[in-house]
């Protein structure tokens, strides 16, 4: 079986080498449905000779849009492999997903993000994003405009920002007021949480949580969304006020003199899922400190 699927393989970056556009759509094509459930075929695909190579560079080319959306496919599919994280996430490769994701297709920017997302969670591919400027791209490509990629773009950076360095220069490159914004936006319950997430993980440290307090009018913007938004949104709401009152007492008094905060929180103390109610139920304590009166 292998080595029919090996063959396979041969013939069809042969093809792709030829200068006829619908034989390398379709081999393209049948390289995508290998690789997409075999890590077995990943590998082998992999193993051969100048194969990753021709996939990267028919990547860089955005003509036709379709012969690079598929090449992008593979090279996703090849990164759900553990062990070709690391030799994918090479600083040309990396290159090369910036400019698909500052200038290119919606689809392909969606692949090049969901790219980028799985070679992050290779933990020590992390710092290598960083220092690529990974961060700033992906910031950049968020805060130009929303788009249908932009949930794959903030689930990348969500990844990235594990990693402390990254969000030192997340907070640097501006990310704080872009992910309140879209915290605060109509145009859909999954950006919101995500950027909540994000900012939760960036509040984890003094660079982040210190530009959070600077925010104009951040603890009533919080208090919005507890109100009106989905609960993964009420819950990093609550994780980012619980950072900010145990930083802040000002922040605390702040939220006290809102007449809605002590209602929405009691409401969700008590309706909310598991883990929003839990942190719902300790912002209730923290209300109840009589040093606030």
């Amino acid at each position: 079986m292998g080595s029919r699927v090996r063959e396979a393989i041969v013939e069809c970056l042969k093809e792709v080498g030829t200068n006829n556009e619908n034989e390398s759509q379709v081999a393209l094509q049948t390289l995508v449905t290998i690789t997409r459930v075999s890590p077995q075929n990943r590998n082998l695909l992999s193993q051969t000779d100048g194969a990753v190579a021709e996939l990267v560079n028919l990547a860089k080319s955005a003509s036709p849009t379709s012969v690079q959306i598929l090449a992008l496919s593979i090279l996703f599919n090849l990164s759900l492999n553990p062990n070709l994280k690391s030799s994918l996430a090479d600083i040309d490769n990396i290159t090369h997903l910036h400019t698909v994701i500052l200038s290119t297709s919606e689809e392909s920017v969606k692949l090049a993000a969901s790219l980028l997302c799985s070679l992050a969670m290779l933990d020590r591919n992390k710092a290598k994003f960083g220092v690529a400027g990974t961060i700033q791209v992906l910031v950049k490509a968020i805060s130009s405009g929303r788009s249908p990629a932009t949930h794959y773009l903030l689930s990348s950076l969500a990844e990235l920002v594990h990693f402390h360095g990254n969000c030192t220069m997340a907070v640097r490159s501006g990310a704080i007021p872009v992910l309140v914004a879209l915290a605060e936006s109509a145009d859909g319950e999954d950006l919101s949480g995500t950027s909540l997430i994000i900012l939760g993980l960036l509040a984890r440290f003094e660079e982040g949580l210190n530009e959070l307090k600077k925010t104009d009018g951040i603890v009533a913007r919080m208090v919005g969304v507890l109100k009106r938004r989905c609960m993964q949104s009420k819950e990093g709401a609550c994780e980012i006020l619980m950072r900010l009152f145990d930083e802040s007492e000002t922040c605390m008094k702040e939220a006290m003199r809102l007449p809605e905060f002590t209602s929405v929180v009691a409401d969700i103390s008590i309706r909310a899922s598991g883990k929003t109610r839990e942190k719902a139920g300790l912002l209730m304590k923290k209300m109840m400190d009589p040093n606030l009166y």
